[in-house]
């Protein structure tokens, strides 16, 4: 390694350091903690701009401080050389050198750019925790201290798994959390208010406002049992595969404890693969996790298109609840408001499919021993769990918490459905009700009134049949169904 000085334009001195891989010299500033490898990757791909996501940073070098205090435990590298690694993992973990991952998002195949990027601040940064110099290699080398016993092509698919349940537990499930607490408060709340229900965007017979929100709540509720689920996929760990699953390079006893002390440092059990060959080849845990996503997407874009239409308005649509203003919404119209915590929501679950989507082309793209598509998974996968904790947390915070419903407007719409005749057929035939309901659509004439009018009913008959709340009843409440037989 060669440290010289370099003048610039401005006449600034720069100290730059040579570095030598495989394929000749390269030239870096030495304030920079990535080396040679890293710097060919950025020429190699100035594709996205996207660099790797903060999450899965945290994977790769929770696995590089597992890896180092294994490897030291068992004598495979240096006690100070294992040391300098943990504590140099530790910083970025705290925070620091986050600016040096650098790699594009779109590399390398199987993720060799982003894996050489991490060895490398590594290795640089406990250079100069030994009093070193960075790029001094001899000394400490990204491949054979940081990366001991490793390889990308089990390294990657152990990060995609812990970058997947770091998200989770991070993001998403408390976020998924939040919105099923607030839809039962907003159950609660609005239990007693009865509005039109409406199948194929007609009237259909009543409802309750509480169940509306209640069905919700239990369809998020779902939906995280089974994200849970799929996510047990993700514990079983194939790092110490080494290159093709074999284990080669590897300790015998290195892939059960660095099972133990991942699980140890993100306070989750994990544990070795039944067939570590297996575990490297397919892409299914992250496919199955994926799908989880793309199923709670979309039933969230569904119910985000829900909340646009019951508060469409404010004069000329349903305007049966009032999502809370958030800004303006028009730069023409003064005064206008709209849900746009909603309409990100559904952008954010169409994305969310898109990567889905992705996911699975990638997932078949891999040839024998590898898939050579893994970036791309793993970006797709950690940001989809991401985005959707995000537009959750965002959505109940500035949408649902504050959401109101407007009582009289649901009432005035549900005794003018022509839907309730529904409950007039027992009473008075088929025949006679849908005769009311025409002259009724026709006239503008309630349907009590005809039915009245034309004396089909008494009227203490037709107050019971046309109970809105007794028909808006869940079943198997006994307190709302007492008086039925």
């Amino acid at each position: 390694m060669i440290l010289e000085k370099t003048s610039n334009s401005t006449g600034d001195t720069n100290t730059m350091r040579t570095e030598k891989d495989s394929m000749g010299e390269r030239q870096l500033p030495d304030e920079t903690y990535y080396g040679i490898q890293t710097l060919r990757a950025t020429e190699n791909f100035p594709i996205s701009g996207l660099k790797p996501l903060s999450t899965y940073v945290d994977a790769c070098v929770l696995i590089k401080k597992a890896t180092a205090r294994v490897n030291g435990e068992l004598g495979c590298i240096p006690t100070d050389i294992s040391q300098v690694i943990i504590q140099a993992a530790d910083e970025v973990l705290q925070g620091n050198w986050r600016d040096q991952f650098v790699v594009d998002v779109y590399q390398a195949g199987a993720g060799t750019s982003h894996h050489m990027n991490v060895n490398e601040v590594l290795a640089n940064r406990a250079l100069e925790l030994l009093g070193g110099e960075k790029g001094d290699y001899a000394r400490l080398s990204p491949n054979d201290h940081v990366n001991y016993g490793q390889s990308t092509n089990d390294v990657i698919p152990t990060a995609i798994r812990i970058g997947g349940l770091l998200a989770l537990e991070r993001s998403l499930y408390p976020s998924l959390a939040g919105a099923i607490a607030t839809l039962d408060n907003k159950a609660r709340e609005y239990q007693d208010v009865v509005r039109s229900g409406r199948t194929h965007l007609q009237d259909a017979v009543p409802v309750r406002m509480g169940e509306t929100f209640r069905a919700w709540a239990q369809i998020l509720a779902d939906h995280l049992v089974r994200i849970e689920t799929a996510a047990q996929d993700l514990t079983l760990l194939g790092l110490g595969g080494s290159a093709a699953g074999t284990g080669l390079n590897t300790h015998p006893r290195y892939r059960f404890r660095v099972a133990e002390v991942l699980s140890e440092l993100i306070d989750h059990p994990l544990q070795t693969a039944p067939h570590l060959m297996a575990a490297m080849q397919s892409m299914a845990p992250f496919v199955n996790v994926s799908g989880a996503l793309r199923n709670l997407a979309q039933d969230l874009a569904k119910m985000s298109h829900d909340l646009r239409l019951l508060d469409s308005g404010p004069n000329t649509g349903f305007k049966e609840l009032q999502l809370p203003p958030v800004q303006p919404g028009s730069s023409i119209m003064p005064g206008k408001y709209n849900p746009v915590m909603a309409e990100m929501t559904s952008m954010v679950c169409f994305q969310v499919m898109g990567y889905d989507t992705a996911i699975a082309f990638a997932a078949q793209a891999g040839q024998l021993e590898l898939n050579v598509m893994m970036p791309l998974i793993a970006f797709n996968l950690i940001h989809s769990i991401e985005l959707l904790g995000n537009t959750l947390n965002a959505l109940t915070l500035r949408g649902l918490k504050g959401l109101t419903v407007q009582s009289d407007r649901c009432t005035a719409y549900a005794e003018s459905s022509l839907a309730l005749v529904t409950a007039l057929n027992p009473h008075i035939g088929y025949l006679n009700a849908a005769a009311v309901a025409k002259e009724s659509l026709e006239t503008g004439k309630t349907l009590r009134q005809i039915v009245l009018e034309k004396g089909l009913m008494s009227e203490e008959a037709l107050a019971q049949v046309l109970d809105l709340a007794k028909m808006s009843a869940m079943p198997g409440k006994p307190s709302e169904n007492a008086s039925q037989p």
